[in-house]
């Protein structure tokens, strides 16, 4: 294998082991901080190694004992014990008397429950939203500090600056490496869907690269999501979270042609949905709805994922009850982009007039001024009209502010087809 081929296959195995990496090594030090240095030496010493050995035949596994034993070196040589000896009590006390392989058992355990405790201390209330979600991002999803930047429309110095903040607040305040309980876990939990459906959302529409989705961040979401219904079974947003994962994820065989290339929703085909994973969803949202209570917007994004989930064409779809949800979202959780999604659903079911008069509405705000998807929908609603040169022009402006490849493929080639005086059919995907 070329030198450039294992690279790539190195990227490829952080992307998919760099969280629970990091999950298993700040349980055995307490220090995420620490703990991301050490699984970035680990990184590195396969970037080192790997190109003359080979790949070994479990990557994962060869970054952890690696990291791993570089751990326990740093706990030997250094005062790290001696310093966290009262936080870790009889713990640390054990492991000091323990041999390798019994520190080895230690990290090794349940990887699962390290995550979950990874989400709650990136969520810590010590720390900021801001910081609090670009933590999470970088530690759960392996996100670069350029796509946590895209994503949130910030100069990336200052999601870097977040960053590291933030792994030294955590450790100067000592915040425990533990999953909160009682009426804690109520005053965090918001925070982790919010980061949990953010790490979804990079993994099903990537912000930037060559992919247009990165399944094993949705798969890292749905397993957390599906931790936390289990853990607090009676919060409706959490099934309402899982629900709305679990419909969006059904799509993704559909959601890619041959190439890569992407599909969009009213041209999928439906039986490539992962009718499992519809069926998931839409009992998770039963259980959501069984709670009672104010739907949350988790629970109506999920309501709306199931309008379409219970289609089986484009046809049959319930566009009007998708615009009344949005409209009470919008309600909810006041958004520009809430809006525009609106917008669609109001041009879908009461004629692209209508749904042009509102996302004329929304040209002007500032939150919306480099979304690509503002001047996409615009210019689809335009061909609907037979407008064709002004939508040519607002595909092409959507293409040159999208920085996925292959979404800036699709714009263009809408843009070639606007030109070419033809319509198509577009929706979310």
């Amino acid at each position: 294998m070329a030198a450039s081929d294992t690279h790539r296959a190195i990227n490829a195995v952080w992307r998919i082991e760099s969280a629970r990496l990091i999950a298993g090594l700040a349980r055995m030090v307490r220090d995420v901080g620490v703990a991301e240095d050490l699984a970035q030496e680990a990184l590195l010493a396969a970037l080192e190694r790997w190109p003359e050995s080979g790949i070994p035949d479990n990557p994962g596994a060869w970054l952890m004992a690696t990291a791993k034993h570089r751990a326990i070196d740093l706990l030997r040589r250094s005062k790290l014990l001696e310093r966290k000896h009262e936080e870790l009590g009889r713990e640390i006390e054990a492991q000091q008397e323990m041999a390798a392989p019994d520190l080895d058992a230690a990290i090794d355990a349940n990887i699962g429950d390290d995550l979950l405790r990874l989400v709650f201390i990136s969520c810590h209330p010590v720390l900021s939203t801001e910081a609090r979600v670009a933590l999470t991002l970088r530690l759960l999803g392996g996100l670069t500090t350029e796509e946590i930047a895209r994503a949130f429309l910030v100069p990336e110095p200052t999601v870097a600056q977040r960053i590291v903040r933030a792994k030294r607040t955590l450790a100067e305040k000592r915040a425990p490496f533990e999953v909160p309980r009682g009426a804690e876990l109520g005053a965090r939990l918001s925070s982790v869907l919010e980061v949990i459906y953010l790490v979804f959302n990079e993994g099903y529409s990537a912000t930037a690269g060559d992919d247009w989705m990165r399944p094993a961040l949705c798969e890292d979401a749905l397993r957390l999501g599906r931790i936390l219904a289990e853990l607090v079974p009676k919060e409706p947003e959490v099934h309402g979270l899982v629900a709305l994962m679990e419909i969006q994820a059904s799509r993704s065989r559909a959601r890619t042609g041959p190439s890569g290339e992407p599909v969009l929703l009213l041209d999928q085909d439906r039986a490539r949905w992962d009718h499992v994973l519809v069926r998931r969803g839409l009992v998770a949202l039963e259980r959501a709805e069984a709670l009672g209570g104010v739907r949350g917007p988790y629970a109506l994004q999920a309501a709306i994922a199931a309008c379409h989930a219970r289609a089986r064409t484009p046809a049959e779809t319930d566009w009007a009850r998708i615009a009344e949800l949005y409209e009470a979202l919008a309600r909810l959780t006041p958004s520009p982009v809430v809006e525009l999604n609106r917008a669609v659903a109001v041009a879908m079911a009461f004629g692209p007039a209508a749904g042009l008069e509102l996302v004329d509405a929304l040209t002007a705000e500032p939150a919306l001024r480099g979304y690509h998807l503002l001047p996409s929908v615009r210019g689809d609603l335009l061909a609907k009209l037979g407008r064709f040169d002004e939508a040519r022009a607002e595909c092409a402006r959507a293409a040159s502010l999208t920085r996925n490849a292959r979404e800036r493929e699709l714009l263009l080639e809408r843009a070639a087809a606007y030109a070419r005086g033809s319509a198509h059919r577009s929706t979310t995907s």
